[in-house]
């Protein structure tokens, strides 16, 4: 499983700023105003060969009676208590507020690694005022400026040296595979697990976010076992505000990381939205299997070509990945829900799909006479040879002597030979050129 690193503080000290810097993208709101960022985002990060989850907290704002500091407060409690490793992020130019001290009072009570990160030190004499905030006693210390980037590195070396070790690569295969079933609240996630299982194993009712934590079922059909996981529904972030809410969306993030397979449940009438592409992209960075579930499809008027408009709609916006089965069902009904299942199992299949390295050489080649890859100011490239890697999703080594100068669209090209050639429906393939 993934883990979590957790950025806390009071309002406007740089959190989010850091939280960008940390993932590599501009997706947190950064804006002056104290408390701009009210929930939790999350994202990913790489560094010195390991991932972890990054969650980005809102403003501690310890005592007080207004209700959006006094859930932010209630949220940082249990991001305290979800993550691995803890940045407390101060802020140089006003040196150690009452607020800095007691949020460093709790921290202290933690058993959690704690880095304390002094931000917006960017010149000699700011790092010279730095030195006050040592007389907090956390042993991991460091000062660094979010905005210019100063300091990212020794805060990220200093985290991936704390993080508990653990071997990405190879996922435990007990043989019996793991289903999620996620999406937004109310989309049908109970009703499905409930219809499958044949009781009314979990609480259903139409209120949103009735299920607070993930639920793990086994499971006997089609002559084999498995695991079903219903999950919290993962919600807008603005619409977190229950500190219970919050924490099922953490435990959701994790049930993700459990899974081999994500049934993704949206709702037919309101189609997919942003949220529900947020999900997609969580599923795809973890490398896991991915299923459309189209659920309350009973409730939408059809003619002719409503289902092929409707899916053509949903692979438009997947792309570029829209190797994904979908499937239009009613659990209500019990219309499909089976064949649900049975596809979530094809895919996981897919997922497991190895290919002999001799048979991926007479597949290169094939590849290369299609499409031989374009030069680079006067360089040939040549791809010699590729292996699959030893990994819990297929992925691919294509050794060469330029791995530097192939293009976007030429890895895109070779994946989709490999996705022509082979079902990996459902399935995210990387595609790796190494230097040889």
């Amino acid at each position: 499983m993934m883990p979590i690193v957790a950025i806390v503080g009071r309002p406007n000290v740089g959190k989010s700023t850091l939280y960008n810097r940390l993932i590599g993208q501009r997706q947190a709101i950064i804006d002056n105003v104290s408390g701009v960022t009210r929930d939790r985002m999350y994202g990913f990060s790489n560094w010195n060969g390991m991932d972890f989850t990054v969650v980005d907290t809102g403003g501690f704002v310890h005592g007080s009676e207004d209700v959006f500091e006094s859930a932010i407060r209630r949220q940082v409690h249990i991001a305290i208590d979800e993550a691995d490793i803890i940045l407390f992020m101060t802020d140089v130019t006003t040196g150690i507020t009452d607020l800095d001290a007691e949020i460093a009072d709790l921290l202290r009570k933690s058993t959690k690694e704690i880095v304390l990160v002094v931000n917006k030190v960017d010149n000699g004499q700011r790092a010279l005022s730095a030195n006050e905030f040592w007389s907090l006693g956390f042993e991991n210390t460091l000062f660094l400026s979010s905005i210019t980037g100063s300091g990212t590195g020794e805060v990220l070396d200093v985290v991936t040296e704390l993080l508990p070790q653990s071997d990405t690569s190879i996922e435990e295969d007990d043989g019996l595979h793991k289903i999620a079933i996620v999406g937004q609240p109310n989309v049908g996630k109970s009703s499905l697990t409930n219809a499958l299982l044949g009781e009314e194993r979990n609480i259903v009712t139409d209120v949103a976010g009735t299920t607070r934590d993930s639920i793990h079922s086994k499971y006997s059909k089609f002559g084999k076992e498995f695991m079903i996981i219903d999950t919290a529904g993962i919600r807008k972030k603005a619409k977190v505000h229950e500190d219970l809410e919050f924490y099922s969306v953490i435990r959701a993030v994790k049930s993700i990381d459990i899974a081999d397979v994500c049934i993704l449940m949206i709702d037919a009438k309101s189609g997919v939205q942003s949220q529900d592409m947020a999900i997609v992209n969580l599923i795809l960075r973890r490398k896991k299997g991915i299923l459309l579930l189209v659920n309350k499809w009973d409730t939408i008027e059809k003619d002719t070509n409503t289902a092929k408009e409707f899916e053509a709609e949903i692979r438009r916006k997947l792309s570029p990945f829209n190797d994904v089965p979908i499937l239009f069902t009613s659990v209500i009904e019990k219309q499909r829900i089976f064949k649900a299942v049975e596809l979530a199992l094809e895919v996981a299949e897919n997922r497991k799909t190895k290919i002999k390295t001799s048979e991926l050489n007479q597949f290169l080649e094939e590849i290369i006479q299609k499409l031989p890859p374009p030069s680079h100011k006067g360089k040939f490239i040549k791809i010699k040879y590729v292996t699959q890697l030893p990994l819990y999703y297929p992925a691919f080594a294509f050794f060469c002597n330029y791995p530097k100068f192939i293009k976007e669209s030429y890895r895109n090209y070779v994946e989709n030979q490999f996705r022509a050639r082979y079902n990996f429906s459902g399935v995210p393939i990387s595609i790796f050129f190494r230097e040889k």
